[in-house]
């Protein structure tokens, strides 16, 4: 069975959508909106709903992309819902483990077992000085870090035993034998414990990760529970699939972890109504700033390009002297899709380079089958380009087709977010 989680952002993935008449704007920090949100996902029976984070507030004047702080506002959504599982991203950089540990096992209490967390090493310099440090530290510290990061968390919510509270009125509250220090001293933490509260429903909330350097998913492949991922086609899915399922294999783990490429969809009742749903996004696009931020990723000034000529031919990948990751996928678009400038600006607004689905419900349910049939994914981390218009056709039009395809559940039959993973509660660590 595909699982499917919903990636929360503002108005929608597309950098236009706040602009559009429907689009939710005025709502984004009311708590009520994102609640609605979540019941949707969970009428359509997805594993979860996903929100990012960032600590800077750069760009505000192209959007909303960070309101209510994401923990924050899961709390208030565990209570707006039953099934549906709910992730933050937590940053390994910037959070202490016994905060984030206190945090998330709060939540998993809360919601009777239903929190995953997305372990992210943070990016920007703009976010470190937010932080205290002058800029972002090195790639090699931040991952040493997150190691040590995830494996004081793990501990910590492993200091309680699972029948540590024996609520005895005339005697203890807890057994003092099944509740105990982990006396951590590393490189980057000292944390004595134990963790404040009683370990969590699930064990340990399930812990996500995105994996794109090497580093990284050498990590994911070792830590991870579930992996998000971007793929920009097929085989580019299939290649980053089967190098983490083999990593996995090699750290000597069940290589039963879901990978869930980003996935963009524009859902209309024949083709021409989705690609005119996808025009009307990508021409609420200002154009000044979507050719500034392409020039950057092809390293040429094109603010004089005509948006609705064929654009114009790039240098090769191995004469591109920029980064190269950003840079590969834009010739990959252009060489797959052949858009018109204004397209490809749409293109890169609404995921970047992640894959995107413009059809009817069959024709994407088919493709998204053909992923998950072809070792291509385990399933998807949706990126509505509109909300909540988005997930509202996903739901309403998509789901049921998957459904009839026998590649999607019907109802849930669990309770947790590990149950709809398909994933084995841990055992505790304390014997004795």
């Amino acid at each position: 069975m595909m699982h499917i989680n919903l990636f929360i952002f503002g108005c929608g993935h597309h950098r236009a959508a706040w602009r559009h008449p429907d689009s939710a704007v005025e709502r984004v920090g009311d708590i009520r909106y994102f609640e609605q949100l979540a019941q949707t996902a969970e009428r359509g029976k997805l594993d979860a709903v996903f929100f990012a984070d960032g600590q800077s507030a750069d760009n505000v004047t192209d959007g909303p992309r960070w309101f209510l702080e994401p923990l924050t506002a899961l709390a208030a959504m565990s209570r707006a819902t039953e099934r549906i599982g709910l992730i933050s991203t937590v940053s390994s950089t910037f959070y202490t483990p016994f905060h984030a540990a206190r945090l998330v096992a709060s939540l998993d209490h809360i919601s009777q077992g239903r929190m995953g967390w997305n372990v992210v090493t943070s990016m920007f310099d703009a976010e470190a000085r937010n932080h205290g440090f002058d800029a972002m530290p090195d790639h090699a510290w931040r991952y040493s870090r997150a190691e040590e990061f995830i494996d004081v968390v793990l501990r910590l919510w492993d200091s309680w035993g699972d029948d540590a509270l024996q609520l005895n009125r005339q005697g203890a509250y807890a057994n003092k034998n099944r509740v105990r220090p982990i006396n951590h001293k590393g490189e980057h933490f000292r944390v004595d414990g134990p963790l404040t509260i009683p370990r969590p429903p699930q064990g340990h909330p399930v812990l996500f990760q995105a994996g794109a350097s090497d580093q990284g998913r050498d990590l994911a492949a070792r830590r991870a529970e579930a992996i998000y991922a971007v793929a920009y086609d097929l085989p580019s899915a299939q290649e980053y699939y089967r190098d983490i399922k083999q990593r996995v294999r090699a750290a000597g783990r069940s290589d039963a972890v879901p990978i869930m490429p980003g996935l963009v969809t524009y859902v209309g009742s024949t083709d021409a109504e989705a690609r005119a749903k996808q025009r009307e996004l990508d021409e609420l696009l200002p154009s000044e700033d979507a050719l500034r931020q392409l020039s950057l990723y092809i390293g040429q000034d094109c603010i004089g390009w005509d948006l609705d000529s064929a654009v114009p031919a790039l240098p090769p990948l191995d004469q591109f002297a920029g980064p190269k990751g950003r840079y590969a996928t834009v010739l990959r678009i252009i060489e797959a899709e052949r858009p018109t400038l204004r397209q490809l600006l749409g293109r890169l607004a609404a995921g970047g380079g992640h894959c995107t689905m413009v059809g009817t419900p069959e024709g994407i349910a088919d493709e998204m089958a053909r992923w998950l049939l072809n070792e291509g994914a385990d399933g998807f981390n949706l990126m509505p380009p509109s909300l909540p218009g988005g997930i509202d056709d996903f739901v309403d039009y998509v789901i049921p087709v998957l459904q009839r395809r026998g590649v999607f559940r019907e109802d849930y039959d669990s309770y947790t977010l590990r149950g709809h993973l398909g994933l084995q509660r841990p055992g505790e660590a304390i014997t004795s």
